[in-house]
């Protein structure tokens, strides 16, 4: 199944030969022994760090809780108004299932499922590409998507893939996505990546985002025995992406509490320092909030823009 598809979800084998997913991870983990398979967060996927792309029904299955919890807090990110680009994947899919609340906003996506998200939103425009349809993500692609956002202006950029580092940046395993990928980043005065923990380290063949391209990286908590994870967050931090956490607490997921309604997690991270080139002025060491859970407050937006011009 991994061959074939590219990814498989543990709830899926697990229906297919009708056990426990019990057994089934024990069983995943000694192919992974015996090189035959890499083991991801609900699933696995072919050995190598340039694997295939799975199709969207293994990817849906796969961190699920993860995603939801990122899609909340990058949701906090676009205010009323805004005009945005959103492109391919289900944890930018998850997103658009919350922008259809965010009043007067105009959503230009080359994916079927953002746009069906957002097709019953009445305060939400939606603007689609042209391009011939990839059925494995339901995104369209080809030339007639790249020239249909030529001159397109947005403040954001709001993307996913199939890897992520600090080396390379973003990329995926489909040159057509990668391209059509590349052409909403040239539209975006800012790119933010939804990435889950499960890709962070993981390099793929198409880089679709440099990484001095990326200003914002949204994900989730990385368990405390990930260290590759957690030592790639700190490379991209150090080449002064901006950090937002979404923890695993927060989501609700396995172990975690659910946070009532309003209230925010928050904690302080390290300001990720100046790319190369640029110079900052003022010294001495600097602290930013990462919102970890629900909709920042415009107040509170406004309150941190301003010390940020001071």
């Amino acid at each position: 199944m991994v061959r074939a598809n590219g990814a498989v979800s543990l709830r899926e084998l697990a229906r297919v030969v009708q056990t426990s997913e019990v057994t089934v991870r024990r069983d995943v983990r000694a192919l992974e022994a015996e090189g035959l398979l890499d083991r991801r967060h609900g699933g696995a996927v072919l050995p190598g760090g340039f694997t295939r792309e799975s199709g969207f029904p293994q990817k849906s299955h796969l961190a699920t809780a993860e995603k939801t919890a990122i899609a909340d807090l990058a949701a906090g990110l676009v205010e009323e108004g805004e005009a945005i680009v959103v492109g391919a994947g289900t944890t930018t899919q998850e997103l658009a299932r919350r922008l259809a609340r965010v009043p007067g906003l105009t959503v230009v996506t080359n994916s079927l499922l953002v746009a069906q998200a957002l097709a019953h939103a009445n305060r939400v425009e939606v603007v689609m590409t042209g391009g011939t349809l990839r059925g494995s993500n339901y995104a369209l692609v080809g030339s007639g998507a790249e020239q249909s956002l030529q001159g397109l202006r947005v403040s954001r950029a709001f993307l996913s893939g199939s890897g992520l580092t600090a080396e390379r940046g973003l990329s995926t395993s489909n040159m057509l996505s990668a391209s059509v990928d590349r052409a909403l980043v040239q539209a975006a005065a800012e790119v933010v990546v939804l990435a889950d923990h499960t890709k962070l380290g993981t390099d793929t063949m198409f880089q679709t985002v440099p990484t001095d391209l990326i200003t914002r990286l949204v994900t989730d908590e990385p368990p405390a025995h990930d260290d590759r994870a957690a030592t790639e967050l700190q490379a991209l931090a150090d080449q002064g992406v901006q950090i937002a956490v979404a923890g695993a607490s927060a989501s609700g997921g396995a172990g975690g509490e659910q946070l009532p309604a309003g209230r925010q997690q928050r904690r302080d991270v390290p300001l990720p320092g100046p790319r190369r080139g640029q110079v900052v002025p003022g010294s001495g060491p600097q602290l930013r909030s990462a919102t970890v859970m629900g909709d920042q407050p415009p107040a509170e937006r406004a309150r941190v823009a301003d010390l940020r011009r001071r």
